[in-house]
């Protein structure tokens, strides 16, 4: 096989994209160290009582997905840096790649689930159907996160099959002196998985907007109630609401990025072999590492465990 047939994003390094690979592995490390952080103490948590409430077990499944999201991405960076000729169908890189599609699909569900169970427990509607789940939405948490799991397994198996096929076709043509450079192959990868990446990443996007715009709807519309109260924005349930919907808000604002970034890169807006794909990249990768951030400061629970364990920090410091 010839050098052509290499991953293209690292086929020549210069200087901005060293700095640019520097500040993605930094921003991998921040968000391992914060989703760590929300493992440990939900982790904790489960030791003291042997039980997690229904947000808990959905926010330690998210912490773990994204954890081990994240060390994927700083292994299949890091392989690709050290070997930048490396073929795109290298055996190491599909099964880093395996990992990241489930992974990154997890992710998706799991976020997604958070944001119906937010909207189911705090917002205040008054359909039937919403009431109905009010009461049963913390016994299906346990059934949420068994569907996430089987639909990030199902559409990855569906990617593995396509990506041996895409592979086997290859060889089937001839094309064993790999006449195909690695642009071509991508081109080949990207056409024929742009519907079930579609579905895969559009489908629990849009059931986390709805959850979040019926949740953020309903706090604005209390939180002006509150407001224009004889209290006034100094009341503390005012300021919790204004909180609430700070997080919740760049919350949405996160997320959405992160997708519009996934189906950019599949439509091929931005060539994976240019620098500005790299700038959009590096934002994809600040908001898994802000997000931990807002949830630590967000959940009380987290941030007491925060907090504690600064200061246990310091006392052993000094």
């Amino acid at each position: 096989m010839s050098g052509n047939d290499t991953v293209p994003e690292l086929s020549v390094m210069d200087k901005r994209t060293i700095i640019l690979s520097t500040i993605v592995f930094f921003l991998c490390l921040v968000a391992v160290v914060g989703n760590g952080f929300i493992i440990v103490a939900l982790g904790m948590e489960w030791w003291r009582h042997r039980m997690l409430s229904p947000c808990d077990q959905l926010l330690v499944s998210l912490g773990v997905s994204r954890f081990c999201l994240q060390w994927v991405v700083i292994g299949k960076s890091t392989y690709v840096f050290l070997y930048p000729e490396v073929f795109l169908y290298n055996p190491v890189l599909q099964f880093l790649t395996f990992q990241w599609d489930f992974w990154n699909a997890a992710t998706l569900w799991f976020c997604s689930w958070l944001s119906v169970f937010y909207c189911v427990k705090i917002a205040t509607l008054t359909h039937p159907v919403f009431l109905w789940l009010k009461r049963k939405v913390s016994g299906l948490v346990p059934w949420l996160l068994l569907s996430s799991v089987g639909f990030s397994s199902l559409s990855t198996i569906l990617f593995c099959i396509g990506n041996q096929r895409i592979y086997q076709n290859y060889l089937r043509s001839g094309l064993q002196s790999w006449n195909v450079t690695g642009d071509a192959a991508g081109r080949t990868y990207e056409n024929f998985f742009f519907h079930l990446k579609i579905v895969t990443w559009t489908v629990p996007t849009i059931v986390f907007l709805t959850g979040m715009v019926l949740l953020i709807t309903s706090l604005g519309r209390h939180a002006k109630k509150t407001f224009l109260s004889i209290s006034g924005s100094r009341d503390p349930r005012s300021q919790a609401h204004i909180k609430a919907l700070l997080a919740l808000s760049s919350f949405t604002i996160l997320f959405t990025y992160s997708f519009l970034s996934l189906m950019l890169k599949a439509i091929g807006v931005f060539p994976s072999h240019e620098f500005k794909h790299g700038l959009w990249q590096a934002g994809i990768y600040l908001c898994t590492a802000v997000h931990p951030i807002i949830l630590l400061t967000s959940n009380p629970r987290l941030r007491a465990v925060l907090v504690r364990g600064c200061s246990l920090w310091c006392a052993g410091a000094s």
